[in-house]
């Protein structure tokens, strides 16, 4: 797969998570214009390969803020942050004007919760050349076999981005655990990942700290750890980490690194 100009293939890389949010379910991961440049070299030296930007927190019974609070949340950071690092940048949002936006800045990737369902989403990437991650999402909790709903969905979205004009190398499929799913299909859905490659695109797994590992928040970094090893053994592309240093370090372990 290729970000910003660089290529991924047959390793586990690590995008850390950026969050411009006062909301996100993890409070360490909150960053402001004044700390993200920080943050990021932080993440970078602990060796994260690509960023992921939020200004749009999407936990569980969140508040939406209109595509313009987003987009202010977002300007000076990202603006910065692709003046001060040579690294792929991707923004997590599922409202075209924001993407537009970011794009329009030089972000690399947009990370859609909503899987593309957005009107014009897939013809704005497009546009600018910028590569995407489609994340599976639902207006109702899945019930029956999740797996051939969520297939049947990516390769969908995925077939619109590439009817728009996105290269099929430019794309990447999330599993979109947390969303639209019980706590025992989100289980079973990563012990069960690697049916994801039925897509024919590469995966990118985003567990980190969520709730279907049980507890408080602060308490579920063992579990993370744990979850990035399957996505080694799994062969998934990409994790998205709060928490950098110990994620990569997996990895290397994982790789005989």
């Amino acid at each position: 797969m290729t970000i910003g100009g660089k290529k991924f293939e047959n390793y586990t890389y690590v995008m850390a998570i950026i969050n411009l949010t006062p909301d996100s379910f993890y409070p360490s991961s909150r960053a402001t214009a004044d700390d993200v440049l920080f943050r990021a070299e932080r993440a970078i030296k602990e060796g994260a390969a690509l960023l992921d930007i939020g200004a749009q927190s999407t936990r569980p019974g969140y508040r939406e803020e209109p595509a313009e609070v987003e987009i202010s949340r977002l300007e000076k950071p990202l603006y910065e942050l692709k003046r001060a690092f040579d690294i792929p940048i991707s923004v997590d949002t599922y409202f075209p004007q924001c993407a537009q936006a970011a794009l329009g800045l030089g972000a690399d990737m947009i990370n859609d919760v909503h899987g593309l369902q957005s009107p014009k989403m897939a013809e704005i990437i497009a546009e600018h050349g910028a590569s995407v991650c489609i994340m599976h999402n639902a207006e109702s909790e899945l019930k029956g076999d999740i797996f051939p709903q969520i297939i049947d969905f990516l390769k969908g979205a995925a077939a619109k981005a590439e009817k728009a004009g996105v290269p099929r190398e430019k794309i990447v499929v999330d599993g979109g655990i947390g969303f639209a799913k019980s706590r025992e299909d989100n289980l079973l859905l990563l012990n069960n990942y690697e049916k994801l490659k039925e897509t024919g695109y590469p995966l990118l797994l985003g567990a980190s700290r969520k709730s279907l590992f049980g507890g408080e928040v602060e308490g579920r970094l063992a579990q993370t750890v744990a979850s990035t090893r399957l996505a080694c053994e799994k062969g998934v592309l990409f994790v998205r980490a709060h928490d950098v240093q110990p994620n990569a370090e997996e990895i290397r372990r994982a790789y005989g690194g």
